[in-house]
């Protein structure tokens, strides 16, 4: 029902995002998109290009007079570095001293895998699709996403719970993740201000010594109805759709849905969400959400959580061993200019893949070509839901 494609690379001219299916009528706003960009741009720990790039996003069609008209959206986003690169990667044949080559790779990067998959004796374009600037395409998709899930109650939001071994020790509210959403000096994207001071230590040390740190990210989704996804098929559980986009990320290694780890290490009887009725609210309750908001592949009407775990950038001003690929010779490996810390960043990115995943499967089951139709059809199913 819905399809997104990103093209482009890190030093192009542009990225280049379309995004197929949302129904007509659903309000677009420009500054809503671009305050995304904007926030997959912040965190300490980012590097010189972000001093470069101020991400703006131009639609250049399927939006007209503020709202989307059914027909796919294309979304084009400006790399101003561009100007530095435009002898180095034309799209003509170039002259052969403007090449940049890259031919030490990077440990934990896609240079070595895929210079020799796609048989280039360099890695100068693997690296430029395989960067981790393609996910401002991903962000500005997502941001439509969400303004479909918006006009049906639903919120996704992301911070950060943990920078290297520093770790935010108690659950955020729904309420403080909004508040952090809404500032406009982000630090590390932690909503506790001391935790945050101990994560920054983390960076100013890795920035002393050369090296790169990770760390774990959860995106919430707020408002959600019981019964996104399926239990009928393993394409259609909504966990393993979830869980797949938050791994498509760059860097990201690992996720969770819910308190998985402190499950797997725990008796049942002290895991399972435990039912309960309210019979003047006419609704099912919890007695925690362990599960994550979902169960069976479905969603069960409770917040859904998710973390990535992010791995440290492969890029280090401080070089690991590697080999020379024009003579198998040892060699350090090249130095791209980059960041020592994301994990605010990759959180925003979260957040996209996860509207994203979610918006498919909301139009998979209320349907319409307009956003009214989508909008009559949840109601409806709200209150079958409400009369169950």
């Amino acid at each position: 029902m819905l399809r997104f494609e990103t093209a482009g690379e890190s030093h192009g001219e542009c990225l280049v995002a379309t995004l197929t299916g949302l129904p007509a009528g659903v309000p677009v706003s420009l500054e809503l998109v671009d305050r995304e960009l904007w926030r997959r741009q912040q965190g300490f720990g980012r590097g010189g290009r972000m001093k470069i790039e101020t991400d703006r996003a131009r639609l250049v069609s399927g939006v007209r007079h503020g709202i989307t008209i059914g027909s796919p959206i294309a979304i084009i986003l400006e790399n101003k570095d561009w100007k530095n690169w435009t002898e180095a990667l034309p799209v003509e044949d170039g002259a052969d001293d403007k090449k940049k080559p890259v031919t030490r790779p990077r440990p934990g990067h896609a240079d070595l895998a895929g210079a020799i998959k796609y048989n280039f004796n360099d890695a100068r374009y693997i690296l430029e699709r395989a960067s981790a600037r393609e996910t401002t395409a991903r962000v500005a998709v997502g941001a439509l996403a969400k303004a479909l899930l918006r006009e049906l109650g639903i919120e996704v939001l992301s911070h950060v719970i943990a920078v290297g071994e520093e770790r935010l020790g108690r659950p955020a509210s729904w309420e403080e993740l909004v508040e952090l959403s809404k500032r406009d000096e982000v630090l590390l994207g932690c909503v506790d201000t001391e935790a945050e001071q101990r994560m920054k230590a983390v960076v100013d040390q890795v920035y002393r010594t050369g090296d790169t740190v990770g760390g774990v990210f959860e995106v919430v989704a707020h408002g959600l109805p019981t019964g996104l996804g399926s239990h009928i098929a393993w394409d259609t559980r909504l966990d393993g759709r979830i869980a797949q986009a938050i791994v498509s990320i760059q860097a990201v290694k690992g996720v969770e849905v819910g308190f998985a780890a402190e499950g797997a290490a725990a008796f049942g009887s002290k895991v399972q969400d435990t039912i309960h009725y309210q019979r003047d609210e006419r609704k099912f309750t919890r007695g925690a959400n362990r599960a994550g908001g979902l169960e069976g592949g479905m969603t069960n009407g409770q917040d859904l959580v998710v973390r990535g775990m992010l791995k440290p950038i492969s890029t280090l001003r401080r070089p690991l061993e590697s080999v020379e690929l024009t003579t198998r010779e040892p060699a350090l490996a090249a130095y791209e200019r980059s960041d020592v810390c994301v994990v605010p960043a990759a959180g925003v990115i979260g957040e996209a893949m996860v509207a994203i995943v979610l918006a498919s499967a909301v139009l998979e089951k209320f349907g319409g070509d307009s956003l009214g139709e989508t909008k009559r059809n949840y109601e409806g199913y709200l209150e079958q839901v409400k009369n169950f």
